[in-house]
């Protein structure tokens, strides 16, 4: 019989954070229903909706962002990081936590230094290039793992990026014409998903746009989530244009992902893996700011031939009318990429992270 243990997720912020510490505590349920799981936040990350939602308890601590800059938020930083500990501590002893998991972002921080002499930590890097906060927790953490090789963490074990399971247990090919008919597609429409993951891409938007007409012309249909807050200039649909659906979000990405033979999106950690674990091919456009971890997020994919990377200031109609209208109407090239995509996809890379953080915590409460 399992023995019950309380786990503590550490993950808040942004969706590529939230997003993996979700599928893990789903995986954790499904591995054992007794486990009781506690997830942190702060009151301005989207963790306040997306955990709640998923039906699990949140506790909220003070945000301890890193600053990158000398200004007054350095000053300050000792003042919220003491306070943030005091916080997370208390939650730690009021949940009997027998491990905490982090995955980086604001209110990792606090939770490796609240848990140090105390709880032991399993942390699991989603990006090909580490941030601070992981190399701090990776420094005293019992178990680290990574979602791809060559990381920048030490003792790091590859497992692959946690999503959650209706995007690991799809069925592309099973759901395709279901799919297909909710967007109002043909069944066999050549179908281009464009996204630019919660709030859109007005780079990505503008490029795909101006192309209409050229994919229009190749016979390309268009799924395109352009984000709530953003708008598309659309030319008006010609006589016998296939379809243009153009939403703000994505409720369905299951849907999408089906519905769907090729993919324009950016190459966040979560998006990379989301798409790779379905078997899609994508043209990935890396966010040109940060210091680069979208791109090489990217090359696991792209190097064995599941995608291709285009700057974002290459992104044009030029480039979409030539490169991606031309990829969706060579199917010899387009199949040979939906295998290489789905080789290396992780689909158990919550289960496993679960598994680790089981074993942790069951040998601490041997002990």
């Amino acid at each position: 019989m399992s023995v019950s243990v309380s786990v503590v997720l550490a993950g808040g912020g942004t969706a590529g954070h939230v997003e993996p510490a979700m599928a893990v505590a789903d995986a954790l349920r499904a591995l054992d229903p007794s486990i009781r799981i506690t997830a942190l936040g702060t009151a301005r990350g989207l963790e306040t909706r997306l955990v709640p939602d998923r039906g699990y308890d949140l506790q909220l601590i003070t945000p301890v962002p890193l600053p990158r800059k000398l200004n007054g938020d350095l000053v300050r930083l000792p003042i919220r990081v003491r306070r943030a500990v005091r916080e997370t501590r208390a939650v730690l002893d009021s949940v009997e936590a027998d491990v905490v998991i982090g995955f980086g972002g604001y209110v990792s921080v606090p939770a490796y230094l609240a848990a140090r002499r105390r709880v032991p930590v399993v942390v699991h890097e989603a990006n090909a290039r580490a941030g601070v906060a992981n190399k701090l927790g990776a420094r005293s953490a019992r178990r680290v793992l990574a979602a791809v090789p060559d990381s920048g963490l030490r003792r790091a074990e590859v497992v692959g990026m946690p999503v959650r399971a209706s995007i690991t247990a799809l069925d592309r090919g099973a759901l395709r014409a279901t799919a297909r008919e909710h967007f109002g597609f043909d069944d066999d429409a050549m179908v281009l998903l464009v996204f630019g993951g919660s709030q859109g891409s007005a780079s990505i938007n503008r490029a795909v746009s101006a192309a209409a007409a050229d994919l229009a012309a190749a016979g390309v249909s268009v799924l395109h989530a352009h984000g709530p807050k953003n708008t598309l200039d659309l030319r008006a649909p010609q006589a016998g244009d296939p379809p243009y659906v153009a939403v703000p979000y994505l409720d369905r990405m299951d849907l999408a992902y089906a519905a769907a033979d090729l993919a324009i999106c950016r190459s966040g950690a979560m998006t990379v893996a989301e798409v790779s674990a379905v078997g899609l091919p994508a043209v990935y456009v890396p966010l040109p700011i940060g210091n680069g971890e979208q791109r090489l997020n990217a090359l696991p994919v792209v190097n064995p031939g599941g995608g291709l990377l285009v700057e974002d200031a290459l992104l044009t109609r030029e480039f979409i009318a030539r490169e991606v209208a031309g990829l969706l109407t060579d199917a010899p090239r387009l199949q040979a990429m939906t295998a290489a995509a789905a080789s290396v996809g992780h689909r158990d890379a919550a289960q496993r992270v679960a598994e680790v953080a089981l074993a942790v915590a069951r040998t601490r409460k041997e002990r």
